[in-house]
């Protein structure tokens, strides 16, 4: 078996736990608008996925001091943001993704999409 293949059938499962996680994150959140149907949720998704993995790190080691500071809950802060971003991002780049409203719907849509791609990542197998 080539060892490039469980890495892609990995990230195709991650991108659709994140994209089910996205979906229901518009669902619930009332400030969280889809632009582009089912399309704009994939792209978000994979948007949310990049951002996680390149911007969000940086943000979580310049944000450590007030993240001890505060026990842990400026964490929710900076998940806020690098939601916002990916938000941005999608809506710039390929003018189709997911409106975030404000920074509560961008609050509550990350402790969505964290809790809901547990539960989800958990049930598919996910090592997450």
């Amino acid at each position: 078996m080539h060892p490039l293949r469980g890495v892609s059938v990995q990230f195709i499962l991650t991108w659709a736990v994140t994209a089910i996680a996205c979906a229901a994150a518009t669902w619930i959140v009332p400030g969280m608008q889809v632009m582009g149907g089912y399309m704009g949720i994939l792209i978000f998704a994979l948007t949310v996925a990049l951002v996680n993995a390149s911007i969000r790190p940086i943000m979580q080691t310049v944000s450590l001091p007030i993240t001890i500071v505060t026990l842990g809950i400026f964490h929710f802060v900076v998940n806020a943001l690098a939601l916002n971003i990916a938000s941005w991002l999608s809506l710039n780049l390929f003018h189709i993704g997911v409106y975030v409203v404000d920074f509560w719907a961008a609050l509550w849509g990350s402790s969505v999409i964290s809790i809901v791609s547990a539960i989800v990542g958990s049930i598919v197998g996910l090592d997450d």
